[in-house]
């Protein structure tokens, strides 16, 4: 019977879509040894929100957390999500930054680099594919999946065999708002492995109610790896549980690698790291919930949580009904973009800017304005003309790769940061997160320059 692999998320995705990413180090440096006797596919650790979240709320050096997790599971391969040109940021960067980070990703103990374009239009990854396949890495191109008039079969399909042709090493079929359906899964999954010669790995979210049925279903069509979170981060917006689909794929005859009393102790380890979330009101028991609405907003996990967040610090958690029902009309205006960051986060805060105005596009974001001129790509579908024409203030649309239009940034970065950077990670950290990374090199000086002094004295 067909082996199906597993990948961990709950380094990553599982903690960003239920408590946005606040997981430092420290709450799970001492299970890292124990789960890299798992037996796991791969272990998602890094990229998507967690080189944000580290700088802005954790104090850590993302990098730092990267090595010490690599030094603590030398036997199973670390993952990363990467946002295509966009790297870890909201905006496109320059080449030189593209291929300096996915060296540095490498060097620094990634082995599979999943890669996406928030628009799937495939010129905003070929370079990141291209990198990590020079540096010896996992390239996996990933689709951004989504339904609408526009996102046909046959165009996934068609992205798929251009992603073979660029070299990746496998296809993942993302549905971060998870709303695939069990069928759709089965179909796509069965079209892509039809189509092109690549493992496939199906990544969904328990948003809907939707995912254990969605991945049992790809499964069957032949895909290749699941990601499942361990069970007491799973659910909810995040990813169904490891150890569920484990035990229920060995039960249906499929061979799984992993060892369920390494999993069981996993999954006690994060209980109470789990319940201490909850006690502290970081993680909100709504999130944990099944919501069949996002079949229609489409809103993905970590969004969802995010969102919520957002309009409680604002005191107006009471128009997030409002919020949710204006959001797919925005995605429907600016051409359907698939929810996924930076596109979920844009089209997000300005559903909750037209509802909290009172009025539509009364204010429309500097980041909206940017996707209208194409500095993320090309939409997918027709964008609204009258917004299209508001948004763009009389300026041309960009036709080209936007990146091409970029000059190199590194070496002025790094005279920006002059000597609070001791290392290209530094550079990498500055440019993609200014404001937060110089904070925290400044406090990191300061924190040792303190220790030195406290050591003089105590001589």
């Amino acid at each position: 019977m067909k082996k199906v692999g597993f990948t961990e998320t709950v380094l990553r995705d599982a903690n960003q879509s239920l408590i946005a990413t606040r997981l430092p180090f420290d709450k799970f440096e001492g299970i890292l040894e124990t789960m890299n006797k798992a037996g796991y596919y791969s272990v998602e650790c890094w990229g998507g929100a967690t080189f944000d979240s580290c700088l802005r709320y954790l104090n850590e050096d993302p990098w730092e957390r990267l090595r010490k997790i690599k030094e603590k599971m030398p036997d199973t391969k670390l993952q990363m999500l990467l946002r295509g040109q966009n790297l870890l940021g909201y905006k496109h960067y320059p080449d030189d930054v593209v291929r300096r980070f996915v060296q540095l990703s490498v060097k620094n103990g990634i082995d599979i680099i999943r890669i996406f374009d928030a628009l799937n239009d495939i010129r905003n990854i070929k370079v990141a594919v291209e990198e990590t396949l020079k540096c010896g890495a996992h390239a996996s191109g990933a689709i951004s999946y989504t339904t609408s008039p526009v996102h046909t079969l046959e165009n996934y399909v068609k992205l798929c065999k251009e992603m073979q042709e660029m070299g990746v090493n496998s296809i993942c079929i993302k549905d971060m708002a998870g709303v695939m359906t069990p069928d759709e899964a089965y179909d796509l999954v069965s079209a892509i492995k039809n189509a092109v010669d690549l493992p496939v790995v199906v990544h969904t979210h328990c948003t809907t109610g939707l995912a254990f049925m969605t991945y049992l279903k790809s499964v069957e069509a032949g895909a290749d790896v699941i990601d499942t979170a361990t069970s007491c981060f799973s659910g909810g917006t995040s990813q169904p549980a490891t150890e569920t689909l484990a035990f229920a794929l060995q039960r249906l005859g499929y061979e799984v690698d992993l060892d369920s009393a390494v999993t069981k102790q996993v999954n006690d380890f994060f209980k109470p790291v789990r319940d201490e979330f909850l006690e502290a009101g970081k993680l909100n028991p709504r999130v944990l919930a099944t919501d069949t609405d996002a079949l229609n907003y489409k809103i993905p996990g970590g969004m969802l949580s995010n969102l919520i967040a957002q309009l409680k610090a604002q005191n107006a958690l009471d128009r997030l009904p409002e919020v949710l029902e204006e959001t797919p009309r925005v995605r429907k205006d600016m051409g359907y973009p698939p929810l996924v960051t930076p596109m979920s986060q844009m089209v997000g805060v300005q559903a909750a800017t037209n509802v909290l105005q009172g009025e539509r596009y009364k204010t429309i974001s500097k980041e909206i304005k940017a996707y209208l001129r194409g500095e993320y790509g090309r939409a997918p579908g027709e964008i609204d003309p009258d917004l299209l024409k508001k948004g763009l203030e009389g300026e041309e649309p960009i036709t080209c790769r936007f990146a091409d239009t970029l000059e190199p940034q590194i070496e002025k970065a790094r005279a920006e940061i002059g000597d609070l950077a001791e290392t290209d990670e530094d550079v990498l950290s500055y440019i993609a997160f200014p404001q937060q990374a110089e904070k925290f090199l400044t406090d990191r000086r300061a924190a040792r320059e303190n220790k030195v002094k406290y050591t003089i004295e105590a001589i």
